[in-house]
């Protein structure tokens, strides 16, 4: 039994039963992903960072290209960060400065740990980028030695299976209690799997074959509400889209003065109006604060002293 704050909460008493149903579930069928056939710390350390704003079907193509070009730490930290990061922007993958982290990461893990990954949630925390949840997740799926992960789908799973509050604090200790002592890594993938592929927002309990429907509070009132998931801003047009097409054009041209370099980010650009030069120095003052270009001013040669940005090497 545990106590959650404020709200009584309980998981069942045959936790035996409980986690051998959603093991054997697992183990019968689910998804493939080729990361999930591996426990090499780096391959897993591609796909959490690619996963984290891209949904699992487009991952694939994107890590199995990234590993055929960079197969391993060592290749990706010998590698021109312009080349990853523009592979970032390429395929699509989100925020560019992950592609950055990842790349410093690399390195880190060939300087300082000789090319082998820390082991456990709080050394992996050392690697640049690597925040608790990846760090949780990659201990578990490459050495078996992570806590439970808590996703949006553990949560939604916790809280209509066993009524668990919608408290980050009471969801982490509901996810620990059921996880089997030294079984994160199957542990981790079987509850993931459950609420990706039966627990989803419109549930498939029976459709699915859900192995938890004879504990499960929703199941048996009918009430699947889930927790509140924050909604994710739309890319078209965002701030993060320019980010990505300043860096995909900068990777075809080298270097380009700021006045070519609008026009060809969006084709509204006008210097002097709401999407012009300061509009476009806002966005390279972001990509300068995370190191991906550098803006260099006053240029004398043939751009008639104009600034000039460029990817920085």
């Amino acid at each position: 039994m545990s106590d959650g704050p404020e709200t009584d909460w309980s998981l069942p008493d045959d936790l035996p039963a409980v986690r051998e149903a959603l093991t054997s579930w697992y183990a019968e069928d689910h998804r493939s992903f080729p990361w999930r056939e591996t426990a090499d710390a780096y391959e897993i350390l591609v796909s959490e960072v690619m996963s984290q704003q891209t949904q699992l079907g487009r991952v694939v193509e994107a890590w199995e290209a990234f590993l055929d070009e960079w197969p391993a730490p060592e290749a990706l930290a010998a590698a021109d960060r312009a080349d990853v990061v523009g592979f970032w922007t390429s395929h699509s993958l989100g925020y560019n400065n992950r592609a950055k982290y990842l790349h410093e990461a690399a390195e880190q893990v060939v300087e300082e740990y000789d090319g082998e990954f820390p082991e456990t949630p709080d050394e992996l925390q050392n690697l640049m980028g690597v925040g608790p949840y990846t760090a949780n997740a990659v201990a578990s799926f490459a050495f078996d030695n992570g806590d439970a992960v808590v996703d949006t789908n553990v949560k939604r799973v916790l809280h209509r299976a066993f009524d668990v509050p919608d408290d980050d604090s009471a969801f982490e200790a509901a996810a620990n209690d059921l996880m089997p002592d030294g079984e994160s890594r199957i542990w981790n993938n079987a509850i993931m799997e459950l609420g990706g592929v039966a627990c989803e927002q419109s549930p498939k309990c029976d459709s699915a074959g859900c192995p938890w429907r004879e504990w499960c509070h929703a199941y048996e009132t009918g009430d699947f509400t889930a927790p509140d998931v924050p909604t994710q801003p739309s890319f078209e047009g965002s701030r993060r889209q320019f980010r990505g097409r300043v860096i995909a054009t900068l990777k075809e041209y080298d270097e380009l003065p700021l006045s070519k370099l609008g026009p060809r980010v969006r084709v509204d650009y006008a210097p002097e109006g709401e999407y012009g030069r300061e509009w476009l120095r806002g966005i390279l003052d972001d990509l300068e604060r995370d190191g991906l270009v550098e803006v260099v001013e006053n240029e004398t040669d043939a751009n008639g002293g104009e600034a000039v940005a460029r990817l920085r090497k």
